[in-house]
């Protein structure tokens, strides 16, 4: 590799490398911006959402039905936890029906998620 340099007063004021090499610094610069921006959301304290979350309800399903699922729980699990009841939970999670605030807020808070997370704005 041929790095030539431009000199100012007998110091090195620039580098001239091949495209080649000045293509794969700058991609590298981009990765550890990418690695900084990671590093500094971990020591957030909000919980970070799992790509596969975000394309199901981007996809259009059922904001409920998505975290309840990602939580790991089945309907009648969430149903015990909230004391709403299954067929509730399930007419929800199809659009059959819309939730009271307080039942939403039941939901959100067992699946531990703000309510803006179940319903749309």
């Amino acid at each position: 590799m041929t790095i030539q340099y431009i000199e100012h007063n007998g110091q090195r004021q620039y580098a001239i490398v091949p495209a080649e090499l000045y293509a794969e610094l700058v991609e590298k610069s981009k990765m550890l911006d990418d690695i900084k921006a990671f590093d500094t959301s971990l020591t957030n304290d909000e919980e970070l959402i799992p790509h596969e979350v975000l394309q199901r309800i981007i996809a259009g399903e059922s904001k409920l039905k998505v975290w309840r699922e990602h939580r790991g729980l089945t309907q009648m699990a969430l149903c015990k936890q909230t004391n709403v009841a299954q067929a509730t939970i399930a007419q929800l999670e199809t659009g059959q029906r819309a939730g009271t605030l307080a039942v939403l807020k039941k939901l959100a808070s067992a699946l531990d998620v703000d309510l803006d997370d179940l319903v749309d704005l």
